[in-house]
């Protein structure tokens, strides 16, 4: 395929066999570069922008190709960092996507504002929302940002009637608290654009990229959650109406 600089993105890496990121198995591209900096994060080294790989959207499409087969069930997912922060090569990719009849999903925090990322959102089939905490002062704490991009993303996708999956990490003593759980409960439960609720039960598997980057994760003291915990979780939502995943 022609190549061209216009529209180029950074990639992180790539996953071609992916079942977590979306419906069905998925090609998944991590893009690099993210805004936030959360304390729970598995994937610390896509932190940094205009870092990476550089791949025009015809050259990843090319790849996509190959596994076309295997994602028929799925799709492919932009993720990372966050994908969001390179809008026009997520656009492009998408449009190319579409081109070839594959469902494609973003994988979001919601941290960009949605001027800059409109075009994105709008070609995008679905988008998977991380709400980091719905109090604005905890998100603070948690990612370094609060969470009103993230929410005004939300309003949009409504308005739209965007399918959106929310993820949502459970963090014991900061994000697993039930009354904290029950307000987002019953926040989400007036949006009928989110067809499901992922609850995501904190873990230290990343923690060895933090030690690579010479950093430290503030949340290295905190345990896991207990299955009994995020089963409780669960119910919280479930009684509110909400899928749960």
């Amino acid at each position: 395929m022609n190549k061209s600089n216009q529209d180029t993105g950074y990639l992180h890496s790539v996953e071609t066999f992916g079942a977590l990121d979306g419906p069905g198995i998925r090609y998944v591209l991590f893009l690099q570069g993210c805004p936030l900096r959360c304390g729970f994060c598995h994937n610390p080294d896509t932190w940094q922008a205009c870092t990476g790989k550089a791949v025009t959207p015809e050259d990843a499409f090319e790849d996509i190709l190959k596994y076309k087969n295997f994602i028929s069930s799925g799709g492919v997912t932009l993720s990372g960092g966050e994908p969001l922060l390179q809008p026009e090569f997520c656009q492009a990719l998408i449009s190319l996507c579409h081109s070839a009849g594959i469902h494609c999903a973003v994988d979001t925090a919601g941290s960009i504002p949605l001027d800059f990322c409109r075009q994105a959102v709008d070609a995008a089939d679905l988008l998977l929302l991380d709400i980091k905490a719905l109090d604005p002062t905890l998100c603070q704490e948690l990612t370094g940002q609060d969470n009103q991009n993230a929410l005004a993303l939300l309003e949009y996708c409504e308005a739209a009637q965007k399918a959106v999956w929310i993820r949502h990490v459970l963090v014991p003593g900061l994000t697993l608290r039930r009354e904290l759980l029950e307000n987002l409960a019953e926040f989400l439960s007036g949006f009928s654009c989110v067809e499901q609720v992922e609850l995501l039960p904190f873990h230290k598997m990343g923690e060895y990229k933090w030690e690579a980057l010479n950093l430290r994760s503030p949340l290295s003291g905190t345990r896991e959650p207990t299955k009994a915990e995020v089963a409780a979780a669960k119910k919280i939502f479930q009684s509110r109406g909400l899928s749960i995943h």
